[in-house]
């Protein structure tokens, strides 16, 4: 059965700045269906600050044709080993918002034990560069409604240059997640991301862009000292 995996590593400059000119993942790695790596960023910070892209902290998502072959890419690949040394979570695919080339949306969907269950949502998108100064304005507000969002317990945006941008997020319930969606959060300015949603659905800022929510299976590593990070169900 098809699994998703979701790392984040920490990498010495140098190593981090050639894997974002040469990635580190071979398209042709046993069991792989589909990898972006891209490059940390914080959620909300200003576009022209050093905080903003976090050079040397990687994001990677993959999707795998199973378990198997994840834990021998782990074991047996070079770039796998500093990956099995540091953080990611795997999960099972739940549902999917548009469509985005690579992956390959399993027919199987996962199902949470309930509402209060919690989720993991990974968005991804290839930007229009024309679009970049809307997407700007309609973003960040977004990204801080997630960042601050009482129900998140990990949040992050990454980026792949020239024009691949993700955020990946873990929730303390689906609940907390959806009503952030619709507008229906009890936080300041709760309508952020239905009004980007809005912007987007009348002049679309990407080629293509989709929102992926999984059932997170298992944990492993730590990520700046912490662990944990899944809520216990």
């Amino acid at each position: 059965m098809s699994l998703f995996s979701y790392h984040l590593v920490k990498l010495p400059f140098f190593d981090a700045m050639k894997g974002i000119f040469s990635n580190p993942i071979a398209k042709n790695t046993k069991g792989l269906i589909h990898s972006e790596y891209m490059t940390a960023m914080t959620l909300g910070a200003p576009i022209l600050s050093s905080s903003r892209i976090l050079l040397g902290q990687v994001a990677v998502f993959m999707q795998w044709e199973n378990e198997s072959a994840l834990e021998n890419y782990l074991k047996e690949d070079r770039f796998g080993r500093r990956l099995a040394k540091a953080w990611h979570v795997r999960l099972s695919f739940i549902r999917e918002w548009g469509k985005f080339s690579g992956f390959e949306i399993p027919k199987h969907r996962a199902q949470p034990e309930s509402s209060n269950a919690p989720v993991v949502a990974v968005t991804i998108a290839r930007m229009k560069p024309l679009a970049l100064p809307r997407f700007i304005h309609w973003g960040r507000p977004v990204e801080k409604l997630v960042r601050d969002h009482p129900g998140t317990v990990l949040s992050l945006a990454s980026i792949n240059f020239p024009n691949t941008v993700s955020t990946f997020s873990i929730w303390k319930t689906e609940k907390e997640m959806t009503d952030m969606v619709h507008g229906h959060s009890a936080v300041e300015r709760p309508q952020r991301h239905s009004a980007a949603m809005k912007e987007r659905e009348r002049k679309n800022f990407h080629y293509e862009f989709t929102t992926l929510r999984f059932k997170p299976l298992a944990e492993f590593g730590e990520w700046k000292g912490k662990s944990n990070f899944i809520p216990p169900t």
